[in-house]
């Protein structure tokens, strides 16, 4: 295997590269607008100032005063009072709010006369992160209201404020978030979106750059070029799109640590090494599923299923272990799902890499994977006729 060839045939992949401007759009423009897009889209780290009605039948200080309160929580905006419930219910339809909180008339006499009144709420739970949020902060709010009444009556009992504290609270919790104790949701979903779209590109540029070969009529010239060995054309044609997707891998990992300060425990080694790794895994699968399918439109059509899949499969939105048996074992043909773990597991909470020695040999192992079909890649660039 020839240096030489290899470089005259990356020379030559680098003319492509400059010609098509696709290869500028998906290899540079794209990931970073996607970059850009999600880290600035949730760079206050929680949703604020989340629209919420109030339909308030009693009207009392009592009441008034827990509407300030709820409005004074960093999640929940109060924006508008209605009249009735029916008219709080069709704007949540019409998505004008997200929940909405009921004071039914008599609320603070039956409170203050222990009659447990009852104080609704209503959220939307279309939106899950909008409803959770708003869910904890009404229920606040409910709870807060009977806790002010109990107060004012054990204090004309005469109890002290520590036996008030205790009687109302008998448990205190203590509650720490490890590793994100602002509960960040930047910091969950821009180390897992980003990423999966990242090798999205990686999957479709890899099986579009080799398709290409066949479908403009290149394919013999590129062997050519490489001397006829496919091993360096591959390496030819995959290098300099591996120099430019590893450096936006490592720029966008550098700008999320260094940059936007999201927690990190792992050190620099462990960053570039899941770098390295994803971005060769990722193009291993697309010249793996082109050798499998040498058609331009049926290999980006599975590297398109196989990135879209690895959303859901990689277990960053619903843990893996609590989907089904068959899925947990299908879950290990995704490369993202080895990034999610080697990023959990060294780079997030700081364990040494031999934690992760399993899903590091699966990345290895996804590396070799051409080598399963590169005879019937060149078999295609040598006697295939490219059909639409």
């Amino acid at each position: 295997m020839s240096i030489k060839r290899i470089y005259r045939t990356a020379v030559r992949e680098c003319g492509n590269l400059r010609r098509n401007p696709i290869y500028l759009f998906c290899m540079v423009l794209f990931p970073i607008l996607v970059i850009v897009f999600f880290t600035t889209m949730m760079k206050e780290g929680q949703p604020e100032d989340m629209p919420v009605g109030i339909v308030d039948l009693d009207n009392t200080a009592t009441t008034r005063a827990l509407i300030r309160k709820l409005d004074a929580f960093q999640t929940t905006k109060i924006v508008r009072h209605y009249a009735n419930v029916s008219d709080a219910r069709r704007a949540i339809q019409r998505n004008e709010i997200y929940a909405f909180l009921y004071f039914p008339k008599n609320t603070t006499t039956d409170l203050l006369a222990s009659r447990q009144p009852k104080i609704s709420f209503y959220y939307s739970n279309a939106y899950i992160a909008a409803g959770s949020f708003l869910f904890r902060d009404l229920k606040t709010i409910s709870s807060l209201g009977s806790a002010a009444v109990g107060s004012a009556k054990l204090s004309a009992l005469g109890k002290t404020e520590k036996e008030i504290r205790t009687f109302l609270q008998p448990v205190v919790i203590d509650l720490h978030a490890i590793n994100n104790p602002e509960t960040n949701y930047n910091v969950y979903l821009s180390t897992t979106l980003i990423p999966a779209c990242l090798t999205l590109f990686i999957f479709l540029i890899t099986a579009y750059s080799i398709g290409t070969e066949l479908k403009f009529n290149r394919a013999k010239q590129w062997m050519k070029t490489a001397g006829g060995d496919i091993r360096v054309a591959l390496l030819g044609k995959l290098l300099p799109q591996f120099l430019v997707f590893f450096t936006i891998f490592l720029g966008y990992m550098l700008y999320l640590y260094q940059g936007l300060h999201f927690p990190h425990q792992g050190g620099l080694g462990s960053i570039l090494l899941l770098c390295l790794l994803t971005v060769l895994a990722s193009q291993s699968f697309g010249v793996f599923v082109f050798g499998l399918m040498p058609s331009l439109r049926m290999s980006m059509s599975i590297c398109s299923l196989w990135a879209a899949l690895s959303f859901s499969a990689m277990g960053s939105s619903f843990p893996l272990s609590a989907m089904d048996t068959p899925i947990q074992a299908m879950a290990q043909l995704f490369p993202m799902r080895h990034y999610f773990m080697i990023y959990q597991t060294c780079i997030f909470n700081g364990y040494p890499l031999a934690k992760a020695i399993a899903n590091i040999g699966a990345l290895l192992l996804f590396i070799l994977l051409p080598l399963l079909t590169y005879k019937n890649i060149k078999k295609a660039m040598l006697h295939y006729v490219y059909i639409p």
